[in-house]
């Protein structure tokens, strides 16, 4: 399982930075991303990280303006949400994968949800 936490209200223009803590050891073929969802909406991707190697994926939405990373000691990934804007206001979800590198986008290749965590942008 896999605990997402941090959120927070915060104006645009505004940082967060989120922190997704597995109860585990991560194995070294995993990734693990962070999604969202709003209300009404879908869950969607937002970025992942290979466990093994670091490689980094990015929703286009958020490219240039989050930074994913690792802390292997600490078993724990952070999402770096920088430049926050109305529109990234959702409950934020870590989840982990085996699955190859053309699928890091896919909700379904994930296992692990744990409870989100809320992040609200006031405009």
């Amino acid at each position: 399982q896999l605990q997402a936490s941090g959120g927070g209200l915060v104006q645009a223009g505004g940082s967060l930075r989120l922190s997704c803590t597995a109860s585990r050891r991560i194995s070294s073929s995993e990734s693990i991303g962070w999604f969202r969802q709003a209300p009404g909406k879908e869950r969607e991707f937002v970025a992942t990280i290979r466990r093994s190697g670091g490689a980094t994926y990015y929703a286009d939405s958020v490219k240039g303006r989050f930074t994913i990373s690792k802390d292997a000691a600490k078993n724990t990934v952070y999402l770096q949400m920088n430049r926050l804007e109305p529109d990234d206001t959702a409950v934020y979800y870590c989840a982990s994968t085996y699955g190859p590198t053309s699928t890091y986008w896919d909700v379904k290749m994930y296992n692990g949800w744990g409870q989100g965590t809320q992040v609200t942008v006031s405009s």
